[in-house]
């Protein structure tokens, strides 16, 4: 999809869920659709329905910031969606404005970074780049989710790793909300650069295999992997929730760093410690492999944990 195409495409999605009495605007009798009309969002924005017209189209020109703050309030977006319509204009006036790799670049992260991120074990964390490339995982990251170091390189994404192995419905226990920011964060970087190879041959692969991504590419909905609660399960000490916290090194552009702990005193947080011995004892982690007897004891069916 052009860039032109996804400016408007998430104007038109944002107008589709606005009715008429939700901005203030009469419900008038006749009317065959809920959402708001192009005519509406000009009244409301305070520009010509010629001019919303040609920006919904991506025939604007340059917009002014004070213009997309107007059509913005007007269709009720939030932070994000405002910084997503901004990218998708600045891009289609080849004014892309992106911090961060060129476009098909390989991201990778600083050795010291690297070092950091083993340095926080027992404490969970990986670094991801924008299209949710996975640079790098610590021993205690690797046993809760994934040994990504050990996965050719072009199964080093989460958000492949979320819709097309089995293996991450197990480790969700909420897989489809889960799955579904995966598609939204994709969305974000996709309106950034649409002309990036990477991403859009990740995107061509993920529509054709995942019937999840297929069906919710289409929302235009846009996500950020900043903060939360998020349930996590691992077969040897089971549910648990955990704080996830994203940080941003500022030397680093693009590359995110997301560490996993548990609040102090929790049920999970003596899950955490479990699972951490649980590591040791069993040899796993990053790059290296269960010893067999660990996996007899704690993984179903006799077979090693992954």
């Amino acid at each position: 999809m052009s860039q032109q195409s996804q400016l408007r495409s998430f104007l038109t999605s944002r107008r589709a869920r606005l009715t008429p009495p939700e901005v203030g605007l009469p419900w008038r009798d006749g009317r065959r659709v809920a959402g708001l009309r192009r005519e509406e969002i000009a009244l409301l924005a305070g520009v010509s329905v010629d001019y919303y017209t040609r920006l919904e189209q991506g025939r604007a020109g340059n917009v002014s910031d004070q213009v997309l703050t107007a059509v913005a309030d007007a269709l009720r977006l939030d932070g994000l969606e405002r910084r997503h319509l901004s990218d998708l204009v600045r891009a289609e006036a080849g004014r892309s404005g992106r911090r961060g790799p060129a476009a098909g670049a390989v991201v990778r992260a600083r050795p010291a970074l690297h070092a950091t991120l083993q340095a926080l074990d027992p404490v969970p964390a990986l670094l991801y780049g924008p299209r949710l490339e996975v640079v790098g995982i610590n021993r205690m990251g690797a046993v809760l989710f994934d040994d990504f170091d050990r996965k050719p390189p072009i199964e080093r994404n989460l958000a492949r790793w979320v819709l097309l192995d089995p293996k991450a419905r197990a480790v969700y226990p909420d897989w489809e909300e889960i799955a579904t920011q995966a598609v939204y964060i994709l969305r974000v970087a996709h309106g950034r650069d649409a002309r990036d190879p990477t991403l859009t041959a990740l995107v061509r692969e993920l529509s054709a295999r995942s019937e999840h991504f297929a069906r919710h590419w289409g929302d235009h909905g846009v996500f950020e992997h900043t903060h939360g609660p998020k349930r996590v399960r691992h077969e040897a000490v089971g549910v648990m929730t955990l704080n996830y916290e994203t940080l941003r090194p500022q030397a680093d552009p693009g590359i995110r760093l997301t560490l996993y702990t548990a609040p102090p005193g929790s049920p999970a947080e003596e899950k955490l410690r479990r699972l951490a011995e649980w590591a040791r004892a069993a040899g796993t982690g990053a790059g290296r492999e269960p010893s067999a007897r660990a996996g007899r004891e704690s993984a179903p069916g006799g077979a090693a944990p992954r």
